[in-house]
C-alpha cells in the first residue's frame, strides 16, 4: 500500500479547481479509437472514503482484457484532498488514484473509471482528467446518469440510448444485462464512444458493472478498512 501526499499546488477552492478544468479540457483527444476491445490489458480504478478519519483509498486492478484474470493490483491511501462539490469530485480522488496507478508493476493499458468523462457539466469528468494527466486511454462507466437525460434502452443486452445534455450527446445508456437497468458510458481520453461501448460489453460478461470496477471497488474498500485500523495514512497530508 502506498501513502499519498497532496501536491503543494493542488486546488483548494472551487474557483481554482474550475480554472484547472478549463485549462486542461482542451487537451482531451476524441479522435483516437484506443486499444481494440478484448486485447491487451485493462485497468479499473476506484476509491473509497472514510470522512470521519479524513481518509481516501484508491485501488488500481489490472486485468487481462481477454480472460479478465487479474494481472496486477495496487492501492494507495491518503488524506481527502478537496471538499465534496458535485462536478469537482476528480479533485478529491486524482492524487490517490495516480499513486495507485504509479505503484503498478506493469503498464495499465486502457483505464476504466467508476464515473464520468465527457458526461460531465463541464465536459471534463474524472476519466477525462485522469486521461489528460497520464496520457492513457480512459473511459467512464457510471452507475447513474448524473444530470443528463436519456430514453430507456431496449431490454436486450447491448441496447443503447443517447445520454443527452439538451441536444448534445455526451455518452450513452448501455444495457449490459437483459432487462437490467443500464450503465452510463462516456469517453474519457483517446477512445471513441463506439469503442467505449465495446469495451464495457467485453468487461460485463456476467454482471451489470464491469469486472474492472467490481474488483477495484472491493480492493479499495479493503485498503480503507486496513488503513483505518492501522492509522497508516497518519502523515499523508504534508
Amino acid at each position: 500500500m502506498t501513502n499519498v501526499r497532496i501536491p503543494a499546488d493542488w486546488p483548494t477552492t472551487e474557483e481554482q479547481a474550475r480554472a484547472v478544468q478549463d485549462a486542461l479540457r482542451g487537451r482531451v483527444v476524441l479522435d483516437e479509437p484506443g486499444p481494440p476491445p478484448g486485447t491487451g490489458r485493462v485497468t479499473g480504478v476506484d476509491v473509497a472514503y472514510d470522512d470521519e478519519r479524513d481518509l481516501v483509498a484508491a485501488a488500481a486492478v489490472v486485468l487481462d482484457a481477454g480472460s479478465l484474470e487479474v494481472v496486477a493490483e495496487a492501492t494507495a491511501v491518503g488524506r481527502i484532498s478537496f471538499p465534496y462539490v458535485p462536478g469537482l469530485l476528480a479533485f478529491r480522488e486524482i492524487p490517490t488514484v495516480l499513486a495507485a496507478l504509479d505503484a503498478l508493476p506493469c503498464p495499465p493499458g486502457l483505464v476504466v473509471c467508476d464515473g464520468y468523462g465527457l458526461a460531465h457539466p463541464r465536459r471534463f469528468g474524472l476519466a477525462s482528467h485522469l486521461g489528460v494527466l497520464t496520457g492513457l486511454p480512459t473511459i467512464g462507466v457510471a452507475k447513474n446518469p448524473f444530470t443528463f437525460t436519456f430514453t430507456t434502452p431496449a431490454a436486450p443486452r447491448g441496447s443503447t440510448a443517447p445520454l443527452l445534455a439538451g441536444a448534445e450527446e455526451v455518452g450513452l445508456a448501455l444495457r449490459t444485462r437483459d432487462a437490467v437497468k443500464p450503465v452510463f458510458v462516456s469517453v474519457g481520453h483517446r477512445v471513441t464512444l463506439a469503442d467505449a461501448r465495446a469495451h464495457t460489453l467485453a468487461l460485463t460478461p456476467a454482471y451489470r458493472l464491469p469486472e474492472t470496477t467490481r474488483r477495484a471497488d472491493a480492493l479499495c474498500r479493503r485498503a480503507l478498512r486496513e488503513a483505518g485500523s492501522t492509522g497508516e495514512a497518519a502523515g499523508a497530508d504534508a
